[in-house]
């Protein structure tokens, strides 16, 4: 339910402005429309990597050790995290959206994409963006292999525990259990890595518009 939820606030943020720019001339946005929106999508977009890790966890110990599921995934323990998944997303948003708005921006106004993202804004900025780049890799990097990581060692051990049981049946729905978390994994994290964790995030600008309509679109539609 709360990935659910952070996927309906990621939509609302950018989603009404790009109706009204489909069906009206107005394709502008103010400049404190942009902060809001960059701020808003960052926080919901980097909770949803954390939520997304939380929940390979989850599918570790259901299937995994499922006798003792109950007892780790208290609803204490899922509070925690769902604290820790916005307190994460909170500090990721400020230091990103900080670290574009600081630069000054005193020339061309238009935004080569359909929302406030953080490459094509680093493209307007009047001064030298290698080091708001180099933040962007390294902020982007904390986000996503960390979780990344918890992910893959937690499908590894799941993988391990189906391969070893006996029965088709229960293997079956062991892997049908983890079939739509798998889906959305390799769709929102393959494009978020391909747009934010490169050196030069800035400079591809047609493929990156391409890819983020996974992860702001597919995504919360699935």
């Amino acid at each position: 339910s709360v990935l659910s939820f952070l996927d309906v606030c990621n939509s609302s943020v950018f989603t009404p402005r790009l109706l009204i720019s489909f069906l009206t001339t107005d394709q502008s946005i103010s400049f404190m429309g942009c902060v809001v929106q960059m701020g808003l999508m960052t926080l919901h977009g980097s909770g949803e990597c954390v939520m997304l890790a939380i929940m390979a966890y989850d599918r570790f110990v259901a299937i995994c050790h499922p006798l003792l599921y109950h007892t780790i995934m208290s609803r204490r323990l899922c509070i925690r995290l769902v604290v820790v998944t916005y307190v994460t997303g909170v500090f990721i948003s400020a230091v990103q959206t900080g670290n574009v708005f600081i630069l000054p921006y005193c020339g061309p106004n238009i935004i080569d994409h359909y929302f406030c993202d953080i490459p094509p804004m680093l493209q307007l900025a009047c001064s030298d963006t290698t080091i708001a780049s180099v933040i962007l890799l390294i902020f982007s990097s904390l986000i996503t292999v960390p979780t990344i990581s918890v992910i893959l060692v937690s499908y590894a051990y799941i993988l391990v525990t189906i391969c070893r049981m006996r029965s088709l049946e229960a293997q079956r729905k062991a892997f049908s259990t983890c079939a739509s978390h798998l889906t959305a994994l390799s769709l929102f994290y393959g494009s978020v890595f391909l747009v934010y964790v490169q050196p030069n995030p800035e400079s591809v600008s047609a493929y990156n518009k391409i890819l983020s309509v996974f992860y702001t679109i597919v995504i919360p539609m699935l």
